[in-house]
Parts: structure tokens; sequence; C-alpha cells
């Protein structure tokens, strides 16, 4: 499991590989959501049970899962940079902090390659299914969640390359895994069939296996496409059907959110789950071990990466209670965590830290771990729907629910409500709630583009507007052969 890194380095035959290799493994340990489970029997009743269990290891254990994830959507932001020190990963600060793309960079290639191996296991249990005429309520959840895994590939390969190709049969062969590329609106229906599909057959909750995809992941997902589109009277009803559902609320502690008993709380809509067990055996990725802060003896705690900018330091208005729980500070005290005081930067590299990946030193003495192995990484969280609920009122001309939905949200932060009542004020507002509430989680760089705002905040940092998207990485052009295309511009 630990080498599924440093296999995927054939375009898509490897991602086929790879997957057969999860088929061959005997021990089921590291394919449940949580990594644990204790015979056959617990497995469920669908006859995919162990393919889908297998779909989440791969989110976890391949860099769909990893550190690529924030270079892409956080550290392209202004509220992120690369940190560390100035030589650690100086070719990708270049590329992604200076908007200087290349279509052989390292993180890219793995992205794409790992979000297709996830897609190329969506398939297989899908077209399993499909070919067995299986209609049991077992199968048809399988098949959900394998569809709404699929989706969410789709909807971050869309985000971050525009148009790829979509490939839906299973691969036999390695001309299986080669397609032109799909327009987006291709792309947004076929994710949205797989949506509407999964958020039918998906429960609203599961009694074990916690982290396992529900309707209402399937819901926010399709909400999220809709912002996309701009259709806001779409994705604000189902916004609200998730928020109708009664399964979800904010958690009342911030500091509780980012931590390890805050793993599928009331907050969580989907998280990709990590987990170290009572022995101290991780099943993890780099995910947070990367963004520690990096420094000497009892600071030892990661690589240093993912580091708040200036720009979000200033951003928190006074009295935000969020500030304390997402800037970590060089020669400051850790806030309660039980490290007491920071060195000053110098000696360590950044003045600020991702406080969101910092982990209570009890806990790390428990396990006799520094680094971050246990916080899940959170893909959507009930603050984020509230916010795109609030968005798509306020755009459908529902001022009135747009201030409550973010009223939640500043409540939460010990913030009174907002005073901004007109489309056009309240527009800023979310922008504003959107930006401190989910800091340094993935959304920045997005919300940015999605708006239009790229090129007037980041434009002083080299961003131009091709830069909205990436490069498609050679080595999956060359492989096809020239059926898959480059992007514009590159």
């Amino acid at each position: 499991m630990k080498n599924i890194k440093n296999n995927l380095k054939v375009f898509f035959l490897t991602g086929f590989l790879i997957l057969t290799s999860y088929s061959c493994q005997d021990d089921f340990l590291d394919r449940l959501p949580l990594g644990e489970v204790a015979n056959n029997e617990e497995l469920g009743v669908g006859g995919q049970e162990a393919a889908v269990f297998g779909i989440y290891s791969l989110l976890r254990t391949t860099d769909a899962g990893g550190w690529n994830r924030y270079w892409f959507g956080s550290i392209r932001s202004d509220d992120a940079q690369k940190g560390s020190t100035p030589g650690d990963s100086a070719a990708n600060g270049t590329a992604f902090d200076d908007f200087q793309y290349i279509a052989t960079n390292g993180l890219s290639t793995g992205w794409w390659n790992s979000h297709y191996a996830v897609i190329f296991a969506c398939n297989e249990v899908i077209n399993n299914i499909i070919e067995s005429g299986a209609t049991d309520e077992g199968s048809l959840i399988n098949d959900a969640e394998a569809r709404v895994m699929r989706a969410l590939m789709y909807f971050e390969l869309r985000r971050d390359y525009g148009q790829v190709p979509i490939i839906t049969v299973t691969i036999d062969v390695p001309s299986d895994a080669f397609g032109p590329k799909a327009t987006i609106s291709e792309i947004d229906n076929f994710i949205k069939e797989d949506l509407v599909i999964a958020e039918n057959q998906l429960p609203l909750t599961w009694s074990s296996f916690p982290g396992r995809a529900t309707s209402g992941f399937a819901k926010s997902l399709l909400a999220k496409l809709y912002l996309y589109e701009g259709e806001w009277v779409k994705a604000y009803n189902k916004c609200q059907e998730v928020i109708d559902s009664g399964v979800y609320m904010l958690d009342p502690s911030l500091t509780n959110l980012f931590e390890k008993s805050g793993n599928n709380g009331p907050e969580s809509i989907f998280e990709i789950q990590q987990t170290v067990t009572e022995s101290g055996q991780s099943y993890n990725n780099n995910y947070f071990i990367s963004q520690g802060v990096r420094g000497t003896g009892i600071w030892n705690l990661g690589w240093g990466f993912n580091v708040p900018t200036q720009n979000l330091v200033d951003a928190f208005e006074v009295g935000d209670a969020r500030k304390a729980n997402t800037i970590l500070s060089s020669g400051q005290d850790d806030g309660g965590f039980g490290s007491g005081t920071l060195p000053t930067s110098p000696p360590l590299a950044q003045p600020y830290w991702n406080k969101k990946a910092y982990t209570m030193e009890s806990v790390r003495r428990n396990y006799g771990k520094n680094g971050n192995a246990w916080e899940n990484i959170k893909i959507i969280r009930y603050a984020d729907v509230l916010l795109m609920a609030a968005e798509a009122a306020n755009e459908a001309g529902m001022s009135s629910d747009a201030s409550g939905l973010i009223n939640q949200v500043r409540s939460r932060a010990g913030l009174p409500n907002t005073t901004v009542a007109s489309q056009s004020e309240l527009r800023n507002a979310i922008k504003q709630e959107r930006r401190v509430e989910l800091a340094l989680e993935e959304s920045r760089f997005y919300d940015l583009v999605r708006w239009g705002d790229a090129t007037t905040a980041l434009g002083s940092l080299g961003y131009q507007p091709k830069n909205a998207l990436f490069p498609i990485p050679q080595e999956a052009i060359d492989q096809s052969g020239g059926i898959i295309t480059q992007n514009p511009d590159y």
C-alpha cells in the first residue's frame, strides 16, 4: 500500500494495474473508510462492498488525497504560499506560487493519474453491477458510492484542467483508458447524471463505517456544481435539501472541528479518512504531515508547507474566533494546545503556519508521533453548504435568506450579524465569509476563478487568465498518442 505513489508512473495503464493489485489483496484492513474491520461478515450486504472500500482507500493512498490537494486549491490563492524553506520544492513553488505552470510538473502528473485511478476503480464497480443485473439494496448503494466518487474526481479534474476525457469502461486493455477530451457541458452533464443517481440511492447516514458517502454528500456536490454553472435556484434548492435533512449542524467548537475528536462530527458531509490505531499503526498520507511546523525537537512537526500569507492574516475581522484556529504564529503561544510558545522566525523558516493542521500535544504524546496522522481531510463540511446556499440565494434575489445563512456562520465565529442588505453588499460579505471560514481548505483559488476575481486578486503574483486551468500533463498527452490534446495557451 505504501508504494502506490511510487507505482503511479504510467498514466492510465498504471491506474488499471494498481486497481488489479488491490483486487488481489487479502487484507481488507486498509480498504475501509476508517481502516478497521474484523471479518467479512462486517462488510455489509452489497456484492461490490470490498471493491467500494478499495475506492475509499485509493482516495487516501494516492495523490488524490495527498498534499497535491492544497498545491492546487490553496497555494495558488492569496491565502497561502509554498512555505517550508526557500530551496525546498522550489520548482513547485515557482509553478504554483508564481503561476509558471509547466506540463511536466510532477504534482500535476500525480494529481491527474490518481484521479483517473480512482475513476477506473469506480467504473469497475459500476460496470460489474450493471453486468450482474443486481438490484438489491446493497448493490444499489455500492453503485451509488462509486458514482459519487467518480463525480467528485471528474468535478476536481474539470476545475483544474477544464476539458478532460470521460472514461466509463472497465479497463481490460490499455486502449480502453484513452479518449478525446469532452466539453465542459458534457462533463457537467455526466457528473450530474451520476450525482442524481447517487443522491437517490445513498442513505442519509451510516450506523457503522463512518466516512462512507451519503445522500447529503451527493446533494452538496451537486449544489457546488450548480454554483459553477450559475444555476442559482437549483444550487439553493439542493443546499436547502441538505439543510432540511436535519443530519448536520455547525460544530459548536472551532477547535474541536479541526482535531481528531472532530473527525466525522456533526459538521462533516464528506471527509477522506485517516486513522492511527491504538497500537500506533497509521493509515494516512502526507497531507497533514507536510503542513506541520518545520522545526527541531518538539517543534519537528512536519515539512512546513501551505502556510498563511500576511494577506490572509489581515483579512480577519477583529474578534473573529476563526483567526486563532487558522493562524499559528511563530514566537507566540500555541493557544492552549499544550506545547507552549513556538520559536521565533528565524530560526523557524516561516512567520505563520496552518493551525488547522496543528494538533494537541496530548494526542501526539498518546500516539508517540509528532506529525498529524489522525485528522481527516475535509472535502465538504456544513459551513460550506450554508455559505453556498447564501450565495445562491443572494444571486437569485433572496437577500433576506442569504443574510440569515451568513449569520449562522458568523455567530459560531463570535461575530455579530451582518448589517449589509443590498445584493452587491451581500455578495461581498459572502466572499469575505467564504474566505475566512474555509481558509487553507482548498477553496479560495477556485472561488476567485469562478467569481471572476482571480486577475484582480492574484495578478500581482503573476496570474493570467490562462492560469485558471493547468496544462494537461505531458505524460498523458504522450501516452495517449495524441488523442488527448493540450489546453489552449500552453
